[in-house]
């Protein structure tokens, strides 16, 4: 078995609005801005030694994301063998995403980038998704 969770793909971190959570996080401490999704209220920044981004979220509470195969097989496996369920998968602009607890309660976000990855301007606004192969 090669292991159901791959990567850290994100550190989601709430933020009151995006323009102070970068004010904070790119221009303070140098963060590098990825991409930014008004429509939604996130945004991505480089973490520069990791592939992981740190994601300023306006909705979102403190959470890492883990990268999976399929959101909707991997939620459906967790909850199988003694997880549980807490939010079915759903669409998100790059792919799915699902909720689940592991057995000692510890939340897993889940998601796939099924849809492909952000497409963005020179000034890193969110302007598509490169559709994946």
């Amino acid at each position: 078995m090669s292991g159901l969770l791959r990567t850290v793909d994100a550190v989601t971190v709430r933020v009151p609005d995006l323009d102070s959570g970068l004010a904070f996080y790119r221009d303070q401490l140098g963060h590098e801005l990825l991409w930014r999704n008004d429509e939604i209220g996130q945004a991505g920044l480089r973490l520069p030694d990791s592939e992981t981004e740190l994601v300023l979220a306006t909705e979102l509470d403190y959470a890492p994301s883990w990268l999976v195969d399929s959101a909707d097989q991997a939620a459906e496996q967790i909850a199988s063998r003694g997880g549980r369920l807490v939010m079915a998968p759903f669409d998100i602009p790059v792919g799915r995403c699902a909720v689940v607890e592991d057995p000692f309660g510890n939340a897993l976000v889940l998601l796939d980038l099924s849809k492909g990855l952000y497409t963005t301007d020179d000034r890193g606004t969110v302007t598509g998704v490169n559709q994946a192969d």
